[in-house]
């Protein structure tokens, strides 16, 4: 069976996004991207569920987990119904999250991509960024990537978001990651 899914995970300021877009611009046929920022977006200003402390952390509560439940099962809809997609997140709660997941996206040909960066690297990009609280990069670096199974890992600390995209595209292509 081909690829159907590309789930990315890695902490804030990774590189996911980039990624993903060049991911885009690089394997055969169409591909939708869906990211948990746009969620987190979409989401109300009060009443979500989701709180970024002033040093980072990010907590989410029932209402979150509520609501990111119903987006995941969406997501795998559109998979179920035919079109190729790249999920771009970032596992809080590290291998449980990828659990919640695989259970949404059972049945698919899932490729599992763990997308590192050094700490330090990430936090320069965070505050280049200008749009995420101070610290959140460094918090998550590490802690999202626990208990996680990925089948192929790219380091963006050490090769650019489209080299990355190749070795991820490759996998897809080829079948075997």
């Amino acid at each position: 069976m081909a690829t159907q899914v590309i789930v990315l995970n890695g902490g804030s300021s990774s590189g996911k996004s980039g990624i993903a877009r060049c991911l885009q611009a690089v394997l055969p046929d169409p591909w939708l991207v869906f990211g948990v920022d746009a969620l987190i977006e979409a989401m109300p200003g009060t009443g979500a569920g989701i709180e970024f402390a002033a040093d980072g952390e990010v907590n989410v509560g029932p209402e979150f987990m509520a609501l990111e439940a119903a987006w995941a099962r969406g997501i795998a809809a559109t998979a179920y119904a035919g079109a190729r997609l790249i999920i771009d997140d970032v596992f809080l709660g590290g291998g449980a999250t990828q659990d919640r997941w695989r259970g949404v996206l059972d049945g698919l040909d899932v490729l599992w991509v763990g997308v590192r960066c050094d700490a330090e690297v990430a936090a320069g990009r965070e505050i280049a960024r200008g749009d995420r609280v101070r610290g959140m990069a460094e918090k998550q670096a590490e802690i999202v990537h626990q208990g996680v199974v990925y089948d192929v890992e790219v380091d963006t600390g050490r090769a650019e978001a489209l080299e990355c995209a190749r070795s991820i595209a490759e996998a897809v292509v080829s079948g075997s990651p």
